[in-house]
């Protein structure tokens, strides 16, 4: 019978809890990340996977006040619906005011568990973002049997590591 030492054990065991993923490592992101105000700013929302081994069924992205003239990629085998309203104020585009727009983009169809995949919409970043701000893209993935939410805030002088399901956030520079 072969024993392992008890450190080596304990190695290991380390060794096997860094190499595990974690539910940080497995949320839903931005591919870039940082972007400045007045800017147009092309989202590449990543979803590694699926709910527990069921498929996405449902993607839903709010996108957050201040994000205008917004339009999103459509995706082959996905059906796209676009959720307009008013906005929280008005704001200006090449010389109009704006006070509808997008503010729910929902793709429908599938996405295996087994499987990863982009969602990609623009839109302009306005004025109502200060450089320093984090803005938030809060986004529910449902499933068959369930949905992973992906739509906590992190309070302020918080990040996104001390929440278990943070919403993709990208950060306004200068």
């Amino acid at each position: 019978m072969k024993t392992i030492h008890p450190v080596l054990a304990g190695g290991a065991l380390a060794l096997a809890c860094l190499l595990a993923p974690s539910v940080a490592s497995a949320h839903a992101t931005l591919e870039v990340r940082e972007a400045r105000a007045g800017s147009t700013y092309k989202a590449v929302l990543r979803v590694p996977h699926g709910c527990d081994g069921e498929a996405t069924r449902v993607l839903r992205v709010r996108i957050p006040e201040g994000m205008i003239s917004v339009k999103p990629m459509p995706k082959a085998g996905w059906e796209l619906e676009i959720v307009t309203g008013p906005l929280a104020r008005p704001y200006t585009s090449h010389g109009t005011e704006v006070t509808e727009g997008v503010v729910e983009l929902i793709w429908r169809g599938e996405l295996l568990d087994a499987h990863y995949d982009e969602f990609v919409f623009r839109g302009r970043l306005t004025d109502a973002f200060p450089a320093g701000t984090t803005i938030h893209f809060p986004t529910v993935q449902e499933c068959d049997n369930g949905a992973e939410r992906w739509i906590e805030i992190p309070a302020e002088g918080r990040g996104a590591g001390d929440l278990r399901y943070p919403a993709p956030a990208l950060r306004i520079v200068e």
